[in-house]
Protein backbone atom coordinates (compact mmCIF):
# COMPACT_ATOMS: atom_id res chain seq x y z
CA UNK A 1 0.00 0.00 0.00
CA UNK A 2 1.40 3.09 -1.64
CA UNK A 3 1.72 5.80 1.50
CA UNK A 4 0.13 9.01 0.52
CA UNK A 5 2.03 12.45 1.81
CA UNK A 6 -1.12 14.60 1.91
CA UNK A 7 -2.19 17.56 3.79
CA UNK A 8 -5.96 17.20 2.66
CA UNK A 9 -8.65 15.09 4.27
CA UNK A 10 -10.36 12.54 1.66
CA UNK A 11 -13.83 11.66 1.75
CA UNK A 12 -15.89 9.63 -0.04
CA UNK A 13 -19.28 11.37 -2.09
CA UNK A 14 -21.40 8.34 -2.18
CA UNK A 15 -24.59 6.72 -0.64
CA UNK A 16 -22.88 2.84 -1.15
CA UNK A 17 -21.42 1.71 1.67
CA UNK A 18 -20.13 -1.01 -0.71
CA UNK A 19 -18.16 1.62 -2.30
CA UNK A 20 -16.73 3.37 1.02
CA UNK A 21 -15.10 -0.22 2.08
CA UNK A 22 -13.78 -0.27 -1.41
CA UNK A 23 -12.56 3.10 -1.29
CA UNK A 24 -10.98 2.65 2.29
CA UNK A 25 -9.07 -0.46 0.84
CA UNK A 26 -7.81 1.15 -2.31
CA UNK A 27 -6.69 4.07 -0.11
CA UNK A 28 -5.82 2.20 3.17
CA UNK A 29 -8.22 4.91 4.90
CA UNK A 30 -11.41 7.20 4.54
CA UNK A 31 -11.33 10.37 6.29
CA UNK A 32 -15.11 10.81 6.27
CA UNK A 33 -18.14 10.56 3.42
CA UNK A 34 -20.57 12.91 1.75
CA UNK A 35 -24.43 11.93 1.64
CA UNK A 36 -27.49 13.84 -0.26
CA UNK A 37 -30.68 12.82 -1.24
CA UNK A 38 -29.37 12.23 -5.26
CA UNK A 39 -26.51 9.92 -4.02
CA UNK A 40 -29.01 8.15 -1.52
CA UNK A 41 -31.51 7.31 -4.57
CA UNK A 42 -28.77 6.12 -6.95
CA UNK A 43 -27.91 3.31 -4.12
CA UNK A 44 -28.11 -0.11 -5.69
CA UNK A 45 -31.13 -1.43 -3.61
CA UNK A 46 -33.45 1.84 -4.00
CA UNK A 47 -32.26 1.60 -8.25
CA UNK A 48 -33.58 -1.90 -8.02
CA UNK A 49 -36.70 -1.67 -5.63
CA UNK A 50 -37.71 1.33 -8.33
CA UNK A 51 -36.99 -1.05 -11.36
CA UNK A 52 -39.48 -3.58 -10.02
CA UNK A 53 -42.02 -0.14 -9.51
CA UNK A 54 -41.85 -0.42 -5.84
CA UNK A 55 -41.91 2.92 -4.27
CA UNK A 56 -40.37 4.15 -0.49
CA UNK A 57 -43.00 5.44 1.91
CA UNK A 58 -41.76 8.67 3.20
CA UNK A 59 -40.78 6.70 6.90
CA UNK A 60 -39.28 4.15 5.20
CA UNK A 61 -36.91 6.57 2.41
CA UNK A 62 -35.68 8.51 6.04
CA UNK A 63 -35.02 5.16 7.99
CA UNK A 64 -33.43 3.44 4.10
CA UNK A 65 -31.15 6.48 4.54
CA UNK A 66 -30.38 6.05 8.11
CA UNK A 67 -29.21 2.76 7.62
CA UNK A 68 -27.36 3.37 4.63
CA UNK A 69 -25.59 6.36 6.78
CA UNK A 70 -25.33 3.36 10.25
CA UNK A 71 -23.17 0.81 7.63
CA UNK A 72 -21.12 3.86 6.44
CA UNK A 73 -20.14 4.72 10.08
CA UNK A 74 -18.98 1.08 10.86
CA UNK A 75 -16.51 1.56 8.04
CA UNK A 76 -15.07 5.05 9.15
CA UNK A 77 -15.06 7.25 11.89
CA UNK A 78 -14.71 10.49 10.50
CA UNK A 79 -17.81 13.34 9.27
CA UNK A 80 -20.20 11.63 7.57
CA UNK A 81 -22.61 14.35 5.79
CA UNK A 82 -26.64 13.37 5.79
CA UNK A 83 -28.45 16.05 4.26
CA UNK A 84 -32.11 17.53 5.58
CA UNK A 85 -34.94 17.91 3.30
CA UNK A 86 -34.64 21.36 1.79
CA UNK A 87 -37.10 22.83 -0.63
CA UNK A 88 -37.33 26.48 -1.66
CA UNK A 89 -39.77 26.90 0.79
CA UNK A 90 -38.90 25.21 3.79
CA UNK A 91 -38.24 27.12 6.54
CA UNK A 92 -35.25 27.28 9.42
CA UNK A 93 -37.30 26.08 11.94
CA UNK A 94 -38.56 22.87 10.05
CA UNK A 95 -34.81 22.12 9.13
CA UNK A 96 -33.54 22.69 12.84
CA UNK A 97 -36.19 20.34 13.43
CA UNK A 98 -34.87 17.53 11.24
CA UNK A 99 -31.15 18.43 11.99
CA UNK A 100 -31.77 17.39 15.65
CA UNK A 101 -32.85 14.43 14.83
CA UNK A 102 -30.67 13.40 11.84
CA UNK A 103 -27.71 14.52 14.25
CA UNK A 104 -28.71 11.27 16.81
CA UNK A 105 -28.25 8.72 13.61
CA UNK A 106 -24.36 7.79 14.21
CA UNK A 107 -21.61 9.98 16.81
CA UNK A 108 -20.12 11.56 14.00
CA UNK A 109 -22.88 12.91 11.75
CA UNK A 110 -22.37 16.20 10.17
CA UNK A 111 -25.60 17.78 9.16
CA UNK A 112 -25.83 19.61 5.44
CA UNK A 113 -28.10 22.66 4.79
CA UNK A 114 -28.58 24.67 1.93
CA UNK A 115 -27.03 28.28 1.57
CA UNK A 116 -30.10 30.10 1.72
CA UNK A 117 -31.62 32.56 3.57
CA UNK A 118 -33.34 30.07 5.71
CA UNK A 119 -30.50 27.68 5.29
CA UNK A 120 -27.96 30.58 7.05
CA UNK A 121 -31.07 31.21 9.30
CA UNK A 122 -31.19 27.40 10.08
CA UNK A 123 -27.14 26.98 10.55
CA UNK A 124 -27.29 29.74 12.90
CA UNK A 125 -29.19 28.62 15.26
CA UNK A 126 -27.66 25.20 14.92
CA UNK A 127 -24.06 26.20 16.07
CA UNK A 128 -25.62 27.23 19.42
CA UNK A 129 -27.07 23.80 19.36
CA UNK A 130 -23.51 22.45 18.65
CA UNK A 131 -24.46 20.81 15.60
CA UNK A 132 -21.70 20.10 13.24
CA UNK A 133 -22.43 21.48 9.83
CA UNK A 134 -21.64 21.48 6.05
CA UNK A 135 -23.30 24.38 3.88
CA UNK A 136 -23.91 22.67 0.77
CA UNK A 137 -24.30 24.59 -2.65
CA UNK A 138 -21.61 26.97 -2.79
CA UNK A 139 -21.11 28.37 -5.91
CA UNK A 140 -19.57 32.18 -4.76
CA UNK A 141 -17.11 33.83 -2.40
CA UNK A 142 -20.60 35.87 -1.46
CA UNK A 143 -22.00 32.67 -0.19
CA UNK A 144 -18.58 31.59 1.77
CA UNK A 145 -18.56 35.03 3.52
CA UNK A 146 -22.44 34.40 4.74
CA UNK A 147 -21.59 31.22 5.95
CA UNK A 148 -18.61 31.90 7.61
CA UNK A 149 -20.43 35.32 9.73
CA UNK A 150 -23.28 33.03 10.22
CA UNK A 151 -21.46 30.78 12.13
CA UNK A 152 -19.32 32.49 14.42
CA UNK A 153 -18.81 31.05 17.10
CA UNK A 154 -19.15 27.41 15.87
CA UNK A 155 -17.49 25.11 18.94
CA UNK A 156 -18.28 21.70 16.35
CA UNK A 157 -17.03 21.93 12.61
CA UNK A 158 -18.27 23.57 10.32
CA UNK A 159 -18.00 22.84 6.70
CA UNK A 160 -18.41 24.42 3.33
CA UNK A 161 -18.75 22.54 -0.03
CA UNK A 162 -18.35 24.75 -3.19
CA UNK A 163 -19.40 22.47 -6.22
CA UNK A 164 -16.77 23.01 -8.79
CA UNK A 165 -17.82 20.35 -11.34
CA UNK A 166 -21.12 22.03 -11.75
CA UNK A 167 -19.42 25.71 -12.30
CA UNK A 168 -17.26 23.49 -15.23
CA UNK A 169 -20.69 22.51 -16.59
CA UNK A 170 -21.72 26.00 -17.58
CA UNK A 171 -18.41 27.54 -18.69
CA UNK A 172 -16.85 28.75 -15.43
CA UNK A 173 -13.74 27.52 -13.88
CA UNK A 174 -15.17 26.05 -10.71
CA UNK A 175 -11.54 25.53 -8.85
CA UNK A 176 -11.32 29.23 -9.19
CA UNK A 177 -13.69 28.96 -6.49
CA UNK A 178 -12.31 26.89 -4.46
CA UNK A 179 -9.14 28.70 -4.27
CA UNK A 180 -10.62 32.29 -4.06
CA UNK A 181 -12.63 30.73 -0.82
CA UNK A 182 -9.01 29.65 0.73
CA UNK A 183 -7.08 32.98 0.04
CA UNK A 184 -10.86 35.03 1.66
CA UNK A 185 -10.70 32.46 5.00
CA UNK A 186 -7.06 33.59 5.66
CA UNK A 187 -8.28 36.38 7.10
CA UNK A 188 -10.26 34.78 9.28
CA UNK A 189 -10.71 32.98 12.71
CA UNK A 190 -10.25 29.38 11.03
CA UNK A 191 -14.07 28.21 11.91
CA UNK A 192 -14.84 27.38 8.58
CA UNK A 193 -13.06 24.56 6.73
CA UNK A 194 -13.34 24.15 2.86
CA UNK A 195 -14.75 20.79 1.17
CA UNK A 196 -14.20 20.65 -2.40
CA UNK A 197 -17.11 18.87 -3.24
CA UNK A 198 -18.77 18.00 -7.13
CA UNK A 199 -15.33 16.49 -7.91
CA UNK A 200 -15.84 15.01 -11.62
CA UNK A 201 -11.82 14.35 -12.53
CA UNK A 202 -8.58 13.56 -11.52
CA UNK A 203 -7.26 16.60 -12.01
CA UNK A 204 -10.27 18.34 -10.25
CA UNK A 205 -8.74 16.12 -7.05
CA UNK A 206 -5.11 17.08 -7.94
CA UNK A 207 -5.90 20.17 -8.57
CA UNK A 208 -7.66 20.68 -4.73
CA UNK A 209 -4.73 18.65 -3.18
CA UNK A 210 -2.10 21.41 -5.10
CA UNK A 211 -3.96 23.88 -2.92
CA UNK A 212 -3.71 22.12 0.29
CA UNK A 213 -7.50 22.38 0.55
CA UNK A 214 -8.34 20.89 4.31
CA UNK A 215 -11.09 18.50 2.82
CA UNK A 216 -11.99 17.17 -0.59
CA UNK A 217 -14.82 14.60 -0.89
CA UNK A 218 -14.51 12.13 -4.03
CA UNK A 219 -16.74 9.83 -6.17
CA UNK A 220 -15.79 6.27 -6.01
CA UNK A 221 -15.25 6.18 -9.79
CA UNK A 222 -11.98 8.96 -9.22
CA UNK A 223 -10.78 6.98 -6.49
CA UNK A 224 -10.77 4.11 -8.47
CA UNK A 225 -8.98 6.04 -11.56
CA UNK A 226 -6.71 7.04 -8.99
CA UNK A 227 -5.22 3.97 -7.77
CA UNK A 228 -4.96 2.91 -11.54
CA UNK A 229 -2.54 6.02 -11.44
CA UNK A 230 -0.84 4.42 -8.24
CA UNK A 231 -2.00 7.52 -6.59
CA UNK A 232 0.07 10.12 -8.88
CA UNK A 233 0.39 13.20 -6.40
CA UNK A 234 0.79 17.19 -7.94
CA UNK A 235 4.41 18.14 -8.02
CA UNK A 236 5.80 21.97 -8.27
CA UNK A 237 5.30 21.72 -11.99
CA UNK A 238 1.15 20.60 -11.69
CA UNK A 239 -0.35 23.07 -14.23
CA UNK A 240 -4.61 22.50 -13.67
CA UNK A 241 -6.27 22.79 -17.13
CA UNK A 242 -9.38 24.43 -17.22
CA UNK A 243 -10.24 23.67 -21.17
CA UNK A 244 -11.72 26.79 -21.70
CA UNK A 245 -13.36 27.68 -18.60
CA UNK A 246 -14.28 31.31 -17.88
CA UNK A 247 -12.18 32.52 -14.76
CA UNK A 248 -14.20 33.09 -11.76
CA UNK A 249 -12.06 36.67 -10.12
CA UNK A 250 -11.19 36.73 -7.30
CA UNK A 251 -13.37 39.25 -4.98
CA UNK A 252 -12.35 41.88 -1.62
CA UNK A 253 -15.09 40.55 0.79
CA UNK A 254 -14.92 41.74 4.13
CA UNK A 255 -15.73 38.57 6.53
CA UNK A 256 -17.15 40.89 9.64
CA UNK A 257 -20.64 42.22 8.41
CA UNK A 258 -24.01 40.63 9.55
CA UNK A 259 -24.86 37.16 7.76
CA UNK A 260 -27.59 38.64 6.08
CA UNK A 261 -26.12 41.33 4.33
CA UNK A 262 -24.43 39.18 1.88
CA UNK A 263 -25.75 38.63 -1.67
CA UNK A 264 -26.33 34.75 -1.37
CA UNK A 265 -28.51 33.85 -3.90
CA UNK A 266 -26.97 31.92 -7.45
CA UNK A 267 -28.67 30.01 -9.96
CA UNK A 268 -26.82 26.83 -9.55
CA UNK A 269 -28.45 26.96 -5.76
CA UNK A 270 -31.49 27.24 -6.90
CA UNK A 271 -30.78 24.33 -9.49
CA UNK A 272 -29.47 21.90 -6.83
CA UNK A 273 -31.47 21.97 -4.79
CA UNK A 274 -34.31 21.69 -7.33
CA UNK A 275 -32.26 18.45 -7.71
CA UNK A 276 -32.18 17.00 -4.48
CA UNK A 277 -36.00 17.52 -4.21
CA UNK A 278 -36.53 15.52 -6.81
CA UNK A 279 -34.26 12.71 -6.65
CA UNK A 280 -35.76 12.02 -3.03
CA UNK A 281 -39.51 12.66 -4.74
CA UNK A 282 -38.45 10.18 -6.71
CA UNK A 283 -38.23 7.49 -4.54
CA UNK A 284 -41.36 7.85 -2.38
CA UNK A 285 -44.86 6.98 -3.31
CA UNK A 286 -47.40 9.90 -3.91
Amino acid sequence: MKKLNISSKIFVDGGDPKETREAKELLGFVHGQTTNPTLISQNPIVRERMERGEKFSKREAYHFYQEVVREIAKIISGPISVEVYADRDTKAQKMIEEAKEMVKWIPNACIKLPITKEGLKAANLAVKENIPLNMTLCFSQEQAAAVYAATKGAENPVFISPFVGRLDDRGENGMNLVENILRMYRNGDGHVNVLTASVRNLNHLLFALSLSCPLITVPFRVIKEWAEKDFILPDENFNYQPQNLKPIPYQEISLDKDWKSYNIYHQLTEIGIEKFVLDWQSMIKS
